[in-house]
């Protein structure tokens, strides 16, 4: 029968853990990633949906790509009032 050595488990242990949390890593930035494009589509669909001639569509699309900082400009001005 073979001895337990407690160091080099807890040193594999270690090594395994560390390895799946550098997995896990990308996924948090694909789910991001996921969430501002839903929201793209989301931003794309409604300002080309009210637009009322061809470049205003345009100007919605540009629009849909910086969603984000219209949203932080109005939440940024809501707490300021």
């Amino acid at each position: 029968m073979t001895d337990f050595d407690s160091k080099k488990f807890n040193k594999k242990l270690k090594k395994k853990i560390q390895k799946s949390v550098g997995k896990n890593k990308n996924l948090t930035i694909k789910t991001k990633s996921g969430f501002y494009s839903l929201g793209f589509i989301g931003a794309a669909v409604y300002y080309v949906s009210t637009a009322t001639g061809f470049w205003v569509g345009v100007l919605g699309i540009l629009k849909a790509i910086v969603w984000p900082a219209f949203l932080v400009f109005e939440a940024l001005q809501a707490l300021a009032a």
